[in-house]
């Protein structure tokens, strides 16, 4: 029994940013139809960051991500994914997750804002100019016609490379837009305030001590999460409600059930919303078996052996 072995290269080579936002959808709507079970994760702290383990099961394959995440780190959060058969528990593949962290998340903030952006939003901020944001951009212009694009950073120049390479507007502080990204490190919130209409993708905060929008910003807003508890545990959400502005209940919805049309997405042209995005383990599975099966039909990969004795 081989087991294949996929580097960051075979990965970004077999999955697109389009094959990851078709299955991103897909994931949620069989999440929100109730046909996969919930995602599970587990954490543990570690000086200057920590490790977690992120798993689920979608249809024949099961997987789970071990990432670390470390604040000083370059790249800063790194790990490896583990491909499965559902069905006899063959370890079918071990997979670099950097390229498919980056690019389901991006994914999946281009399937909220599918469901939950204007239809005729134009502009965009993205806050955090790294390869996230990049992903982001792009992730966003395949939903919406973004007309123009707004890049903050808490590095000038960094602002300033990702507006060169990607036609966007750098700027010193956050602007008013359509729609808002952020996916920082930060560990303190920055977004206090947005106007009426606007979606924003809270990304960055994927462990309980990163955070970007303020409180009484999540409490004003509408709320949709990819997974509540988790949210409540490491997204903006947790601050919101260790701050006493928000309880669990006061989330409107998850993805899924939106996706799957079990509840309303905007409602009214005015409504601010936030899509509390932390990463669910669903996506990974999604993408990653996309990965596994592209790599068996081209030939790529090293095939090994773990029980050989």
């Amino acid at each position: 029994m081989t087991t294949l072995l996929l580097t960051r290269r075979d990965v970004a080579d077999l999955l697109s940013l389009d094959d990851c936002i078709e299955a991103v959808e897909d994931a949620f709507r069989l999440l929100g139809r109730g046909e996969v079970p919930r995602p599970a994760i587990a954490g543990v702290h570690a000086t200057g960051g920590g490790f977690h383990i992120k798993a689920a099961i979608a249809g024949e394959r099961f997987a789970a991500k071990i990432n670390s995440n470390f604040f000083t780190a370059v790249p800063r959060i790194k790990g490896v994914i583990v491909v499965a058969d559902a069905n006899d528990g063959r370890m079918l593949a071990v997979m670099d997750s950097i390229e498919i962290t980056i690019l389901r998340t991006g994914a999946a903030t281009a399937v909220a804002a599918k469901y939950l952006a204007r239809k005729n939003a134009k502009t965009a901020l993205i806050c955090g100019c790294g390869t996230q944001g990049r992903v982001q951009a792009r992730a966003l212009q395949r939903v919406r016609k973004i007309e123009r694009i707004f890049a903050f950073d808490s590095n000038g120049e960094t602002a300033a490379n990702f507006a060169e390479e990607m036609g966007a507007e750098a700027v010193p502080a956050p602007v008013w837009a359509d729609i808002v990204v952020t996916c920082t490190p930060s560990r303190a919130a920055f977004l206090h305030s947005a106007q009426p209409g606007t979606f924003l993708a809270a990304v960055g905060a994927d462990s309980e001590e990163k955070q970007e929008i303020a409180p009484e910003l999540m409490a004003s807003s509408k709320v949709v999460t990819d997974v509540t508890e988790q949210c409540a545990t490491i997204g903006d959400l947790h601050h919101a409600i260790a701050a006493r502005r928000m309880k669990r209940e006061d989330v409107h919805a998850e993805l899924a059930e939106i996706v799957a049309g079990r509840k309303g997405g905007r409602e009214r042209e005015d409504e601010t919303i936030i899509f509390d995005s932390t990463g669910m383990a669903l996506q990974d599975v999604a993408a990653a078996a996309i990965v596994y099966e592209r790599a068996v039909a081209r030939g790529r990969g090293t095939a090994f052996d773990f029980a050989a004795f």
